[in-house]
């Protein structure tokens, strides 16, 4: 269980690994609130729907499962729409259709169909913890650096000297590309050298 948990945060990590749900993680990372907002939805999103579809597993006929897979994920999404509308307006404006596009991402639908429907509610639960905790973390992330450069601030605290000269292709779509693109690059490398490490002790061993 304790695997279940920790491979979203990094090893099958759904943005740097898995390359899922770019649609939001382009678009709304221009900020690091936005990239939080956004990760905490999803998160709230494939949770529930994960262990809804994990109880309901049994009662399914597999004929119609991916259409009730998608209304129970759609369900939350709603909810977490009308939250966000009713508490966060300014937010939930800022990220426009992006949560309701929460329905068609492919980490959500992949989770309650590869796993929930497969497994116990614990497992699926914390399967789905992991992997919404590794999104909100990667959405953060990168709204943390294209703000940086692009405002001189994260999570609007100014952080660049006074007289910084901002990089306003941090804030447009390319400079999302790029941040992403260099990004993935550091998580592989790491990946490689912290592989490469195992290897090496083993071989001692």
């Amino acid at each position: 269980m304790i695997k279940d948990f920790t491979k979203g945060l990094w090893k099958e990590n759904p943005i740097f690994v898995q390359v899922l749900g770019m649609c939001p993680t382009l678009a709304v990372t221009t900020k690091a609130l936005f990239g939080f907002s956004m990760g905490m939805a999803t998160l709230f999103v494939v949770v529930s729907s994960s262990v809804v579809v994990s109880l309901i597993r049994r009662f399914v006929p597999k004929q119609v499962r991916i259409p009730m897979f998608t209304v129970v994920i759609a369900t939350f999404v709603t909810a977490a729409d009308y939250f966000l509308k009713a508490n966060f307006f300014q937010i939930s404006k800022a990220l426009g259709p992006y949560v309701p596009l929460i329905v068609v991402n492919c980490l959500i639908l992949g989770r309650a169909e590869a796993f929930a429907s497969k497994n116990n509610v614990i497992r699926s639960f914390l399967d789905a913890l992991g992997m919404g905790i590794g999104f909100t973390c990667a959405l953060v992330i990168l709204g943390s650096v294209r703000e940086l450069l692009g405002s001189g601030t994260i999570f609007g605290y100014m952080i660049m000297w006074e007289g910084f000269t901002k990089w306003v292709i941090m804030i447009l779509p390319a400079g999302a590309f790029m941040t992403l693109g260099i990004l993935v690059g550091v998580f592989n490398m790491i990946n490689s050298k912290v592989n490469r490490n195992k290897i090496e002790t083993h071989g001692v061993r």
